[in-house]
């Protein structure tokens, strides 16, 4: 089970660090039955003289027969107090105003845990949240408006988007739109790296493309492009350039593969439903006379050396474990690093007025974050320390029938993107690649992404929607039409039904969890376990045909899981579908 401040047994353990810690609610926010009785242990712990600033942590046990919520609270305040554990449990138990947080028993376990059960009725009731404003359920306040960009897939535009590109543009949109969730001023922006060798070498591949149309030998350069787009390509060059069928101007062979291929990349992004709000191109960085201007300031700041014809950026004393070339000898073509851009990139971003930025990703960059951050560091303009984040995402390997894929037809060295939207869907793909946490190595499964079975989590999350609206469906009542009005949500008294309302009730701890860490495998997860608990009840219980203050009450917990399924859904990018 998803666990809202951890799990009593220690697991799982992207769960322990979610938000949830603080004595009480936002303001702005409705108050969750955790926030409440969170608030009302510390109250009642204050009266046996626990300190002002003490934080009970809550927990989903995972063992629902132990209990609704667990706390161990009675442990943490035994030495500061003085007391045993097991006692000051029970001195807190006889403090609480149970009736008031609607507890219905509360057990001590073990050295000192305390269990809590819910009373049925007042656990329900929780579902009038999200029916009174389903468009909110899950939402919070925590970036108040404040501007951040996301920067990501950021790929050099040399040919299509890869599978690690696709991981990279479902992380970051979906960390955008968690950040959207959560009151953030949010930007999408897509750094083009249309300078440098790898550009030369693109321009270079086009131009021998060109030439073999012609009827030369096929000379692709050292680190030079050899798939098939290269080729389609060169032959729309030679089509719009009639005037230079022998290839000889490589300037217009540069600009016009970049732009067909930045086009390519669009077309990609496209595909797979994700939107950029900003494009920002590398070259400017050298046009506008930034990245000398840059340079410029961190010789300015002494913290850069010249050895051996090369200039050095200290980058030791800013935590790095040894010094970096910021640009190369003559000997060696007095060319900047690929981290000196990035830094006055970097500048920019803090310019524009973005006091927060993410930066998605491969694990390959990691060690462009200690240089980054020390050049900024070194500039003394005063962005802060650690700025910006950072996640970084680990490979994907693409497994089918068994066998790992790794070409595509139209990449030649690589499967694109695209590749698995053709053989999955968007849904899936997105899914896939979000179910896992971004620092972990993922093996994506085609035939299971195709499968319509159980076993294919996104199949399976989307039936447990389309079986809700089913429901509504089968006995022809208009889903807006259901409300709490009148209704005895006391009624939900089954496991079934109080586990699903549990889950449900959860979700606005998990978004918020997922948005403060930057993981949306936290929702991809929630979605799974409610689906999974979604489709038990549903298989135990029915809702039309029973007596009417059931089927009524069943109707508002459907409407309720109908939405809250949606929602998640939603922040991934993915569809809500009514039939399957």
């Amino acid at each position: 089970m998803s666990a809202v401040d951890g799990d009593a047994s220690g697991t799982p353990p992207d769960a322990s660090q979610s938000a949830g810690q603080n004595t009480g609610p936002s303001t702005s926010e409705p108050v969750s039955h955790a926030d409440a009785l969170r608030a009302e242990l510390v109250r009642a712990a204050r009266t046996l003289g626990a300190p002002d600033d003490v934080h009970p942590v809550l927990e989903r046990p995972r063992d629902p027969s132990f209990g609704d919520w667990a706390t161990n609270l009675a442990m943490t305040l035994a030495k500061p107090l003085g007391r045993k554990p097991r006692d000051l449990a029970e001195a807190l138990i006889a403090a609480l105003d149970t009736t008031r947080v609607g507890i219905k028993a509360a057990e001590i376990a073990g050295p000192g845990f305390i269990n809590f059960r819910l009373d049925p009725g007042f656990q329900a009731r929780g579902l009038l949240q999200i029916l009174a404003a389903p468009e909110q359920w899950g939402r919070h306040d925590l970036g108040r408006g404040e501007r951040v960009v996301v920067e990501f897939v950021s790929a050099n535009p040399t040919g299509p988007l890869h599978v690690g590109h696709g991981r990279q543009a479902a992380l970051g949109d979906a960390i955008s739109t968690l950040l959207e969730w959560t009151g953030w001023n949010v930007d999408r922006e897509f750094y083009y790296n249309d300078a440098g060798a790898q550009i030369a070498n693109l321009a270079k591949s086009t131009q021998a493309r060109v030439r073999e149309l012609g009827g030369h030998a096929l000379e692709i350069p050292d680190g030079g492009y050899h798939g098939e787009y290269i080729r389609e390509i060169a032959e729309r060059y030679v089509q719009e350039h009639p005037e230079d069928r022998d290839g000889n101007d490589l300037d217009a062979m540069r600009q016009f593969a970049v732009a067909a291929l930045r086009h390519e990349q669009d077309l990609d992004l496209q595909a797979f439903g994700v939107k950029f709000d900003t494009y920002y191109l590398e070259s400017s960085l050298y046009t506008d006379g930034r990245v000398d201007k840059t340079v410029e300031a961190l010789k300015q700041s002494g913290y850069t050396y010249e050895e051996n014809g090369a200039v050095f950026l200290r980058t030791t004393a800013f935590g790095d474990d040894k010094d970096r070339v910021m640009k190369k000898s003559d000997a060696k073509g007095g060319d900047y690093t690929y981290f000196v851009p990035d830094v006055a990139y970097h500048v920019t971003k803090w310019e524009r007025g973005y006091h927060r930025a993410i930066n998605v990703q491969g694990a390959d960059h990691h060690s462009t974050t200690t240089r980054v951050r020390a050049g900024l560091q070194a500039l003394g303009i005063g962005i802060p320390q650690g700025y910006p984040d950072y996640v970084l995402h680990q490979m994907v390997t693409v497994m089918k029938s068994g066998e790992e894929v790794k070409i595509s037809k139209r990449a030649g060295s690589y499967v694109t993107v695209r590749d698995l939207i053709d053989e999955v869907g968007r849904d899936a793909v997105r899914y896939f690649y979000l179910m896992r946490k971004g620092d972990s190595q993922l093996v994506f499964d085609v035939d299971l992404a195709r499968s319509q079975s159980e076993e294919n989590p996104v199949y399976y999350v989307q039936m447990a929607h389309a079986r809700m609206c089913g429901i509504f469906r089968v006995g022809e009542i208009d889903p807006l039409s259901v409300t709490p009005d009148g209704v005895d949500l006391g009624v939900l008294s089954e496991p079934a039904e109080q586990e699903l309302i549990k889950q449900l009730l959860d979700f606005p701890a998990i978004v918020k969890g997922a948005a403060e860490n930057l993981e949306p495998h936290r929702i991809a997860g929630w979605l799974l376990e409610t689906a999974r608990t979604a489709h038990t009840w549903y298989h135990k219980h029915h809702v039309l045909g029973e007596p009417e203050a059931i089927t009524r009450a069943r109707l508002v917990l459907a409407r309720a899981t109908q939405l809250g399924i949606a929602a998640g859904l939603r922040i991934l990018g993915l569809t809500a579908p009514e039939r399957m």
